[in-house]
């Protein structure tokens, strides 16, 4: 009598499937909880992850002995040799520190100290092919020149009607979030400029749906409480080395600067308007720090949801509205900006507002021109030109020029009205320090006395570093 032959063994298979991994036929003796981030599809019978996570199923494949078949890796590109990149001492450690980490990490470094590059030395000591993700289109162009300039490679685009993949590509989120489903597998480094977008959960997908084991994400301004952090950590991995602007600012990496806190006072009308629509909001914060589990550290955005939740409290919040409103244009900031103009008419200035009404009203008084999301591309670019020749003095933004518009060289800002964040403030004194010889940059901030504003100035200072105090000089004689 002949025995029944031996059930033939399947073989597991681990496969790329629109931006995620598909484990078919996994053993039996393997269980799928000692496995990140997998979770059984009912649908096609077979259990999945999200792509991120593949260098480490396969590394707990591997130490469990489990035989696999691996399709998952997308090898259509090939980076090739890249010559080492050049780098500031800074850079270089910045770079050392990312290495370590197992090429997972954040790096921090002030606006204009040259992220870019580390990134590109990244790319040159990885050997693979890179996908690069930033924030807007006005920044597709800046990186894949930088890449062509510094690296000598081809380079890819995807966005602004543009769909080129190359073994190294520059994409803005939408656009890579759009293609990740089919090129999610074909980046060993994934590079993440302005990644602190990242960190409030907004687009996880994207960063989930690639494969890419080395990650690399670029930023000026961190963000500042744990949660945000951690959620950092979990998709690029922990913040490698943070420098802040004092630590560059006044040496051959970033200009040196004076931080110029301009005191004004409101007229007898402002003040009774301002008073008038700010006291019911006031009273409004009040009763909410009061309530259960409440602390003086609360979000702007739990403050709104208290208040929408009575008539009161619309009310108190449409209030706090007109005040910012009459602080972003009062008279004694017109003055103060017409005198400054005046006064460093030979210089390059940035003006920056809260708002666009502001900026446009700005632009309309002191015949300088706006910079605005109104603004096309070709407008903007035309405009930016002009003012990196000379043939413009001035430009007047809300927060086109916060982020992701490489604005040429300029001496002086004035912020006539911001918002109270930090991260604003970092980004809009970095337009201003790129290092030129000989060159001290200076920022005029005008801030209402007596008002909200003056608390606002206090916590942006902060964010400069330890050197804040040592660069801030108060003048009260502009108006």
């Amino acid at each position: 009598m002949f025995g029944t032959a031996p059930a033939k063994r399947r073989i597991m298979h681990l496969t790329f499937d629109r931006g995620s991994l598909l484990l078919s036929a996994l053993p039996r003796a393997v269980h799928s909880s000692e496995l990140p981030g997998v979770t059984w599809d009912y649908r096609v019978g077979a259990f999945r992850a999200p792509a991120c996570h593949y260098a480490e199923i396969v590394r707990a494949l591997r130490a469990q002995g489990v035989s696999f078949s691996d399709t998952v890796r997308d090898t259509r590109f090939s980076l090739g040799r890249v010559s080492p990149i050049n780098l500031r001492d800074y850079q270089a450690d910045a770079l050392d520190a990312w290495e370590r980490a197992s090429r997972r990490g954040v790096i921090v470094l002030p606006t204009g100290s040259g992220k870019t590059r580390v990134a590109i030395a990244a790319i040159a000591a990885v050997g693979g092919a890179a996908l690069c993700i930033v924030p807007t289109r006005a920044l597709l162009d800046q990186w894949r020149d930088a890449i062509a300039a510094t690296a000598s490679l081809r380079v890819g685009c995807l966005g602004d009607g543009r769909s080129e993949l190359e073994a190294v590509t520059v994409a803005t989120y939408e656009s890579a979030l759009r293609h990740m489903h089919r090129i999610g597998a074909c980046f060993q480094l994934l590079v993440v400029d302005e990644a602190h977008h990242f960190a409030s959960g907004a687009r996880d997908e994207l960063l989930q749906m690639s494969i890419a084991p080395a990650r690399l994400g670029l930023t000026a301004t961190p963000p500042e409480t744990e949660e945000p952090r951690q959620r950092l950590t979990q998709l690029l991995g922990p913040i490698v080395i943070q420098k802040n602007i004092s630590d560059l600012a006044g040496s051959a990496h970033l200009a040196g600067f004076d931080r110029v806190l301009c005191r004004l006072q409101l007229t007898a009308r402002e003040r009774g308007e301002y008073e008038r629509a700010v006291e019911p909001f006031n009273r409004l914060l009040s009763d909410f720090r009061r309530g259960p589990g409440r602390n003086a550290r609360v979000r702007f955005s739990d403050i709104v949801c208290f208040a929408m939740s009575s008539a009161e409290g619309r009310a108190a919040l449409a209030g706090w509205r007109r005040a910012k409103a009459l602080l972003a244009d009062t008279e004694g900031k017109r003055q103060a900006l017409g005198k400054l103009l005046r006064q460093h008419r030979h210089a390059r200035v940035l003006v920056f507002t809260a708002d666009n009404d502001s900026a446009y009203g700005i632009a309309r008084r002191e015949l300088i021109t706006p910079i605005t999301c109104n603004i096309g591309r070709a407008e903007r670019t035309a405009a930016i030109a002009a003012f990196a020749s000379g043939r413009l003095r001035a430009l007047v933004s809300s927060r086109v020029l916060n982020e992701g518009v490489d604005v040429p060289d300029a001496d002086i800002a004035i912020i006539v009205g911001s918002t109270s964040g930090e991260r604003e403030y970092v980004q809009r004194l970095g337009r201003l320090l790129r290092p030129v010889p000989g060159k001290r940059a200076r920022i005029y901030e005008l801030v209402t006395e007596d008002t909200t504003e003056v608390a606002q100035a206090l916590k942006r200072a902060r964010s400069i570093g330890k050197g804040a105090t040592a660069m801030t000089r108060e003048v009260c004689d502009v108006a």
